[in-house]
């Protein structure tokens, strides 16, 4: 595996305004991560996941501390510096497809290519090998309504990974999935992370999910509890 880190996070703690008072979502977490990982933040509802996760996204920013991702401090990126961030190098799976019902499988993945300067013969082609990988190119000009959960799902991971990111973010993106399709998930982005080296970071509490993960940072109460390698030579089936 490559060692170059990507993600630093260095004494971030974050806090919310709670009426007169605030809440501190995170407090003092310091973590890297490496190109190619496949890692996961775990732990219950309200542990810090999803706000650690969207500071990486450049979607928040820390109360206190720095994020560096991608060489960039999310600190110090203006709204602009954000979005071409995201745009370039990151990308987003959520538990809710977020799928854009009038436009057809084709144009939904194509969208996030639309903000590059690529020509429409390039689009075609990312897109097509995007819906190839996630085993859908032959749904390309179907409607979300006509798709399965799992296929949604998957049509979600091709709109992540047709613009070939440095770093995919998963928020519980098998929370709406039966077991059998949260695997074939789970499967489709293993394969992509060995073959592109994306590295790849989720945030979930699903022991399916867990068991395909090498590296879990055990989050509780907004901070890290544990940091543990685990299946690093093996392949959950």
């Amino acid at each position: 595996m490559d060692k170059e880190t990507i993600i630093s996070i260095e004494n971030v703690t974050k806090r919310f305004p709670v009426g007169e008072g605030e809440f501190t979502a995170l407090s003092n977490i310091n973590l890297r991560f490496s190109k190619g990982e496949f890692a996961g933040l775990v732990g219950p509802s309200g542990s810090g996941k999803t706000t650690l996760l969207n500071i990486i996204g450049s979607l928040d920013r820390p109360t206190e501390g720095k994020a560096m991702v991608m060489n960039k401090n999310i600190s110090t990126l203006s709204h602009k510096e954000s979005a071409h961030l995201r745009n370039m190098s990151l990308g987003f799976i959520f538990q809710v497809y977020n799928l854009l019902p009038v436009y057809t499988v084709f144009e939904n993945v194509e969208f996030s290519l639309l903000l590059q300067d690529k020509s429409k013969a390039e689009r075609k082609k990312a897109v097509m090998e995007a819906l190839e990988w996630v085993g859908l190119a032959g749904m390309a000009n179907k409607k979300p309504a006509k798709l399965s959960g799992g296929e949604g799902q998957r049509v979600a991971i091709a709109r992540a990974m047709v613009k070939r990111p440095a770093i995919v973010l998963a928020d519980e993106p098998t929370a709406n999935l039966d077991a059998k399709n949260a695997h074939a998930i789970i499967k489709t982005m293993k394969a992509l992370n060995k073959e592109l080296n994306t590295t790849f970071l989720f945030s979930t509490h699903d022991e399916k999910v867990m068991s395909y993960l090498n590296r879990l940072v055990h989050l509780e109460d907004g901070k890290v509890k544990q940091d543990e390698l685990v299946n690093i030579n093996k392949v959950a089936v």
